[in-house]
């Protein structure tokens, strides 16, 4: 049973394999993602996804039925980090789209990805992904898509955001889940209880929850002193 879903489950805080294992013990269950818009999709444009199973010889299987035309998909035994990769880039999308909305140029954006990345790696192996997933389709791939293209829900909530529109107001006016929103909450309680920094994340979180608003926070992130590129920041 395969996953299209890129969110955690709020409460549990199950991700979509781990629900599908809890409600069919039988199914093998994996994950389907990476930089797949699905308007791109339906358009017959090209693209690449990853197929996540941990039952590889299934994986295996599978992969001939799923790639099509110019839609081809990779295999990855890493569905925790694969899941997470389409979980965390939601958050940093939404940054990128305040940054966007308040007229920021390209090298913050540059700057939002790349960090963005650093911290879905931080939190996503603390989990169990692994560094080399997050480099691949299911994390930067996924992420690139997700905080530079028009269709993104989730840079969309962003750039409304900038605007200052209120969470509720916005969501009230979409059509479509933006996940990211959702999301948020769940990954800050899990970076807290693992007592990873994921700054930007955070302060997504607090824009969303009405605590900052979205010039504050762009501001603040420029006071910040920068450290290591290893470190958090």
């Amino acid at each position: 049973m395969i996953s299209l879903s890129k969110g955690l489950e709020k409460g549990s805080r199950m991700r979509m394999t781990e629900i599908i294992r809890d409600v069919s013990p039988h199914s093998i269950p994996g994950v389907l993602t990476g930089p797949n818009l699905a308007r791109e999709i339906v358009a017959g444009q090209a693209a690449a996804s990853v197929l996540a199973l941990e039952a590889h010889d299934a994986a295996l299987a599978l992969q001939p039925t799923l790639n099509n035309g110019l839609f081809r998909v990779y295999t990855n035994q890493d569905v925790i980090g694969c899941e997470l990769g389409g979980v965390l880039k939601n958050i940093i999308a939404i940054a990128v789209g305040m940054g966007d909305g308040l007229g920021a140029g390209d090298n913050t954006r540059a700057a939002l990805i790349t960090r963005g990345l650093a911290e879905m790696s931080r939190l996503g192996e603390a989990l169990g992904g692994k560094a080399e997933t997050f480099a691949g389709l299911a994390g930067m791939g996924d992420m690139i898509a997700t905080c530079t293209s028009p269709q993104s829900r989730n840079r969309h909530v962003g750039m409304e955001l900038a605007k200052g529109r209120s969470i509720e107001d916005i969501i009230d006016s979409m059509h479509m889940v933006a996940e990211g929103v959702k999301s948020a909450p769940t990954v800050i309680e899990l970076a807290r209880e693992k007592g990873i920094s994921l700054p930007i994340s955070e302060d997504v979180y607090s824009v969303i929850t009405g605590e900052s608003n979205a010039r504050g926070v762009y501001r603040g992130l420029l006071r910040v002193m920068a450290g290591a590129e290893s470190e958090p920041g």
